[in-house]
């Protein structure tokens, strides 16, 4: 290994282990100054690097195998450095799966609108285009085997990911998809112009059984999701709902901002979440005076997969006495704040920073929140396909109208 590489990979060691990972320029200078021992750094864990690299020293000589790149070992000593602090919510990122993650928080991205899925290991790839985007006005239907992307075969080898930043680029530039349709035989080409892709959070309709009743389904909390609950809200309304179901089933979260602007569409005033950081004093996180959605009784819908941002919600609509919970389990507990930062190469580390507790005060993480209506689920329910959380819900809207008369 070359000296310039040993001196970049003790830096970044150095910087992780004085746990001061974002002002990396910092210690630069002085730890390689400690490799060529002219100085002495301040910290009892510079001297722990001579046993390191007399350990890598062994094994660049007599490792048979082949030895990883500069970039695999700074990710490998990232990577095994956050494991040392027990906290599964700190974590890093590489560059192409942290421009995904931050494109799916936008709301937005440039590309055909088309879930890449691929359900067996090796086997086919197929689409699902997301209603209202370019793949779907092209023509692409549910189920289309993804063969080529511009003329370059789909092949066993490629990974979804890879496939995914074939279909992806620039914003009014064409590709052609040569995909195999449901039950056809033969393969057709489809050109689609990229564009601004809208991934949406949310799904909405009247219920067949009470059309009443207005049931709206958030999947996550992106950029995007305040603006579609709120035409969610208003549309329903304008078809004549009275009452409203909030499914949060399976929803781990997202940006908290989002999570607050949604509550504040449903809260008039008063706090919505409170969050401690370390040493910082206490936010509190409030309801605007100006409210979506102020009285329509709300039944909100959980499980263990409600996590994160989707607790906040939960929690600050239960506390507030503004809507219950109707649930089979707890919600996941997943109660923290994930600061997001971008490091140089395109890679990101997300650092735990602060906790969250609902406007009553109580912890979120690694608690979570109790249904106020718990709901068996059977195994009758799950063979017979019925939802038997919603139907509940139901119930206790009716129940709500039937004493409000």
């Amino acid at each position: 290994m070359s000296e310039r590489l040993r001196n970049v990979f003790a830096t970044l060691l150095l910087i992780l282990l004085a746990l001061s990972a974002f002002v990396a320029g910092y210690f630069t200078n002085d730890f390689v100054e400690v490799r060529r021992g002219v100085v002495t750094v301040q910290t009892d864990d510079a001297s722990e690097f001579g046993l390191f690299w007399e350990a890598w020293g062994r094994i660049e000589d007599n490792f048979i195998g082949e030895l990883p790149t500069a970039k695999e070992m700074t990710y490998g000593a990232i990577q095994g450095s956050i494991a040392l602090l027990g906290d599964p919510y700190t974590f890093f990122v590489e560059p192409i799966d942290r421009e995904i993650e931050r494109q799916s928080l936008q709301g937005t991205f440039g590309g055909i609108g088309a879930n890449v899925t691929r359900p067996e290991e090796g086997g086919p790839i197929y689409l699902e285009p997301i209603p209202g985007n370019p793949a779907e006005a092209a023509g692409i239907l549910s189920g289309d085997e993804l063969l080529a992307v511009d003329g370059e075969s789909v092949t066993p080898e490629m990974t979804v990911q890879a496939v995914a930043e074939m279909v992806r680029g620039e914003k009014g530039t064409i590709v052609v998809l040569t995909v195999r349709h449901p039950d056809e035989t033969e393969s057709v080409d489809i050109e689609i112009e990229r564009g601004d892709i809208l991934i949406p959070s949310v799904a909405y309709r009247l219920l067949r059984e009470n059309d009443q009743v207005g049931y709206i389904q958030l999947t996550r909390f992106s950029g995007e999701s305040a603006n579609e609950i709120e035409t969610a809200v208003l549309d329903l309304q304008s078809q004549g709902a009275t009452q409203l179901i909030l499914d949060l089933r399976g929803n781990g979260g997202g940006l908290l901002d989002a999570a607050v602007s949604v509550a504040d569409h449903f809260l008039d005033d008063g706090p919505i979440l409170y969050q401690q950081s370390r040493g910082q004093d206490e936010r509190v996180y409030e309801a605007t005076a100006e409210t979506l959605a102020p009285d329509i009784p709300i039944m909100v819908l959980v499980d263990g997969g409600t996590a994160s941002s989707s607790e906040i919600l939960a929690g600050a609509l239960q506390d507030r006495g503004r809507a219950q919970l109707v649930g089979s389990t707890p919600t996941f507990g997943k109660g923290s704040v994930q600061l997001v930062y971008d490091l140089s190469d395109g890679s990101s580390v997300h650092v735990t920073a602060s906790r969250w507790y609902t406007p009553d005060h109580h912890q979120l993480d690694q608690q979570g929140l109790q249904p106020d209506v718990l709901v068996t689920v059977t195994q009758e329910d799950i063979d017979n396909g019925r939802d038997a959380v919603l139907n509940q819900a139901v119930m206790e809207l009716q129940r709500l109208a039937q004493l409000g008369e």
